[in-house]
């Protein structure tokens, strides 16, 4: 099977075609594909499901995917990795885009999204709409400020997806929904701080008992907060090795492991490999010829 990268943080192609130019083949990064005319079948994994006009389809890293097409159909490609979410983030105490990159991160990486199409929000539908026409007027012109518009566009694009995405989360019916949610928003915005994950610091904020918190976590995520918020970093972790190029001492600091050997050991722990050769394995497994989606 063919196994597509991409090289740079992201990209956009339109193509119309009457078959499908390409088989089953897996990427590694995120598509989002959106279908501005035509009909057709999508296969992703082991699911089947009809596509039509203005719907748009998530494809996560891995997934094996391929297109038939019934009716002559014109396709939109929005591409991106982990490293284009991990540059939208700033450390300007004026703006909200690190907290707004890593709830992407978050929900792009943990996501367990149905097949199908991912606007289940029937309102986002026509915004979506809008902003693809606004994005295929302004991707081929060459103006001033044609990237930051470009790039302001994806991002909405991304964030309304996220949404929708987030709509898909199973209810945890041990806790209420917006409790629960209140909780897992607060862990995921502070996973870089861990002291504001001490238990003291969640029985304050949650209004419960300090001893009760790790029991009302673990109704939440099915897991104690420990496993829960390590498992996480961790998630966040192999995104660094295989998309970016990150130095270990780096993904140290951000993440907040102690030193190189806390990582290594912790790591090793929970994936039965070392960082350095999951980075090894992950790059060596990106040795595609270029194609295109289909």
């Amino acid at each position: 099977m063919k196994v597509l990268n991409l090289f740079k943080p992201f990209d956009i192609i339109m193509i119309e075609e009457g078959s499908c130019p390409m088989g089953q083949h897996r990427n590694t990064f995120f598509e989002l594909l959106y279908i501005l005319k035509g009909t057709g079948t999508l296969h992703n994994n082991q699911h089947t499901f009809e596509y039509g006009p203005e719907q748009l389809f998530l494809f996560m890293p891995q997934d094996a995917h391929y297109t038939r097409i019934k009716e002559r159909t014109t396709f939109l490609f929005i591409r991106f990795n982990g490293i284009y979410l991990e540059a939208q983030r700033t450390g300007a105490s004026h703006s909200n885009l690190g907290d707004w990159a890593r709830k992407l991160e978050y929900v792009f990486l943990n996501n367990h999204h149905f097949p199908g199409c991912i606007l289940r929000n029937e309102a986002d539908k026509p915004v979506i709409k809008a902003l693809v026409d606004a994005l295929i007027l302004e991707y081929p012109r060459e103006q001033s400020l044609r990237n930051e518009v470009v790039q302001q566009l994806v991002n909405t694009i991304l964030t309304i997806v996220a949404r929708n995405v987030a709509m898909m989360e199973p209810e945890k019916p041990a806790v209420s929904n917006e409790q629960s949610n209140d909780l897992m928003s607060y862990i995921h915005q502070n996973i870089y701080y861990p002291d504001m994950l001490r238990s003291d610091k969640l029985a304050a904020r949650f209004n419960i008992s300090q001893n009760y918190v790790s029991e009302y976590v673990k109704k939440v995520t099915g897991e104690s907060i420990q496993r829960y918020v390590m498992r996480y970093k961790l998630k966040l972790v192999e995104t660094r090795l295989q998309y970016s190029d990150m130095r270990m001492s780096e993904i140290v600091e951000e993440l907040g492991f102690t030193d190189e050997s806390h990582l290594n050991r912790t790591f090793k722990k929970y994936t039965g490999i070392n960082p350095t050769d999951f980075r090894k394995k992950m790059w060596a497994e990106k040795n595609y010829q270029p194609g295109m989606s289909g």
